[in-house]
């Protein structure tokens, strides 16, 4: 619906004057990127706040109820922004401010060892190697600061809502800062480990298919050589659950991920692996267990055990703060809406 550039529609004097808002944006280079190759950017806002947008000169207007028209000018006002500190924006950047907007803007001043600061209400940052991370909804902003405010902290919602991901940012964020000296990522890799002797190759080739979403997280954040050379030194490591047992964490940050289908005595196991120093974070989904009819989930377990007690936090994610593509929100509704 966004058009670049094109006259404005002529006036209907019929409606209230009202009835349009227009905004200037003082530099056009930095107006072009606002709107994005094809005004993409512009037909993304349009979409999701139900607004229209015309583009002329360094103007554009805002056609719809006051209220919407107030929005899109915010949303806009805060992407420009970001552009004129040198940042570049994103259809992920605009969906993080259409959900969540208001926040005051992080500057560029920040340190990293200035990462807690940040959440006195501005927008949390987490910085990694190759790319910076910015929560996208308030359940995500939440989530984040828990990671960093507590030792033990469960991340419980749908596929799609960023617990892994983002969890392993912060992990490669503790560690860049030297908060942590390993960064440690594990599931259940099967729902019985002898099953992995039916897969050809050495123990890591059978294992690493369990693993690749945690390989796919770091990837990002990390790159490959340097990913590569702290294997090597043991400073990662990507592991299925049952390798746990026996052993005290010590100043790592412990990522378990898919934790549903952990045993209740797995998770038991897995929780008292917390050493000195150390950060855990666990997630999982409710609705896809896949242990065997009649076995009790260990995240249940620990939700029902757990709850209420000092530096053990629980953050839930629903379908709205899924960040995928727009139908997996709409997948996740309707099979809740069917069950």
């Amino acid at each position: 619906m966004a058009q670049s550039p094109s006259p404005l529609p002529p006036l209907d004097h019929t409606q209230p004057e009202s009835a349009e808002t227009s905004v200037e944006f003082p530099d056009n280079r930095l107006l072009i990127d606002l709107c994005g190759v094809g005004d993409s950017h512009l037909v993304q806002i349009e979409s999701h706040l139900g607004v229209q947008i015309f583009r002329r000169g360094n103007h554009l207007t805002l056609i719809g109820d006051s209220d919407t028209r107030a929005r899109a000018a915010e949303v806009l006002g805060a992407l420009y922004g970001r552009l004129e500190a040198g940042r570049d924006v994103t259809p992920a950047d605009i969906d993080a401010e259409i959900r969540m907007g208001g926040a005051a803007p992080a500057t560029d001043e920040a340190s990293d060892g200035d990462q807690i600061e940040m959440f006195q209400g501005g927008r949390i940052e987490i910085r990694t190697k190759k790319k910076l991370i910015e929560p996208r909804t308030d359940a995500q902003k939440a989530y984040v600061a828990s990671l960093y405010q507590n030792e033990l902290a469960f991340g419980i919602g749908p596929a799609g809502t960023g617990k892994t991901y983002l969890a392993v940012a912060v992990g490669v964020n503790l560690f860049i800062q030297g908060e942590v000296d390993r960064i440690i990522l594990c599931r259940p890799a099967v729902e019985a480990g002898e099953r992995l002797g039916f897969l050809p190759g050495t123990q890591e080739e059978k294992v690493d298919p369990y693993m690749q979403p945690l390989y796919d997280a770091l990837n990002d954040f990390l790159p490959a050589k340097m990913q590569q050379k702290l294997k090597e030194e043991k400073k990662i490591e990507i592991a299925p659950l049952a390798f746990m047992r026996g052993r005290t964490l010590a100043n790592a940050f412990v990522v378990l991920d898919e934790a549903q289908n952990a045993t209740a005595m797995q998770m038991k196991m897995f929780l008292t692996r917390l050493g000195e120093g150390s950060r855990m974070v666990i997630t999982g989904d409710r609705t896809q267990i896949d242990l065997p009819r009649g076995q009790v989930s260990g995240l249940a377990d620990a939700e029902r055990l757990l709850t209420g007690i000092d530096r053990i936090a629980f953050n839930y994610f629903t379908s709205k703060d899924v960040v995928r593509h727009p139908l997996v929100a709409k997948i996740i509704e309707a099979y809740e809406a069917d069950q």
